[in-house]
């Protein structure tokens, strides 16, 4: 795993638009994705996560169409999810501009999806969204946006799609997501620990020091957040200087 954290803002995408009443001073509340993810990129983000909320496929020219204007723009990675069904999904969202695609429902459903993927596109393309919640002593993978329970345990789902070639991990806690109270500290680090590839934490971020948790107790590669970044509550830059000041390695980027 790398040395240094890394820090992901998250943009919704709706019809091509950024949703959840994004507001930076001189932009537009719902959000143009270029403009948002270079904004973010000045302040520093390592990478810019793309998720497509609406998930049509009516929708997803609309969304690649985004991914274009926004790859001209941007040198750091740019991961595209939400609605990424199939083989074709995935070469297409990558031939738009996106350095790597996530996929979740697909790859429960069809796990040789995530080999047939990295043979052609390479691993470190393949992100495997895994949605998780808490059952007994474990977790519950669930796919359709965290409305569908699989039965599939999320520790051995994690290591198997691993072995089958998917190069990151997006885990998000469903207990946590939009809560605003935390990460799940527990089933990251239980995450981190079972594979080999790194961990991205996402859900529950509600301030700064719920990022320095899930990177140093959480053991996290990364920290997805989004409302923290969105409602101008903080800055990229602002959460790398406390991350240092703690001593959690971090890149220093643009606008640092």
């Amino acid at each position: 795993m790398g040395l240094t954290k890394r820090i992901i803002p998250c943009l919704d995408v709706k019809d091509g638009a950024v949703v959840k009443g994004v507001c930076f001073r001189n932009l537009q509340c719902v959000g143009d994705p270029p403009a948002l993810a270079v904004e973010y990129q000045r302040q520093g983000a390592d990478e810019i996560v793309f998720l497509d909320v609406k998930a049509t496929v009516a929708g997803a020219e609309t969304l690649r169409a985004a991914v274009r204007r926004t790859a001209e723009q941007l040198f750091v990675p740019l991961t595209v999810g939400g609605g990424i069904r199939s083989f074709k999904d995935v070469q297409l969202t990558l031939k738009a501009g996106a350095d790597k695609t996530s996929i979740n429902t697909a790859a429960v459903e069809d796990p040789q999806l995530i080999k047939k993927c990295a043979d052609a596109f390479g691993s470190q393309c393949i992100v495997l969204a895994l949605d998780a919640k808490r059952k007994g002593d474990g977790w519950e993978v669930y796919t359709v946006s965290g409305t569908r329970p699989t039965g599939r345990d999320a520790i051995e789902w994690s290591k198997e799609a691993c072995e089958r070639g998917a190069g990151e991990i997006l885990l998000t806690s469903i207990d946590a997501d939009g809560t605003k109270a935390g990460y799940d500290i527990d089933l990251t680090r239980t995450v981190v620990r079972s594979v080999n590839v790194p961990v991205i934490a996402s859900g529950g971020c509600g301030t700064i020091e719920h990022i320095v948790e899930v990177l140093t107790k959480g053991e996290a590669d990364a920290a997805l957040a989004a409302s923290i970044f969105h409602y101008g509550e903080h800055t990229v830059a602002d959460v790398k200087r406390a991350l240092e000041a703690k001593g959690v390695p971090v890149r220093k980027e643009v606008g640092m």
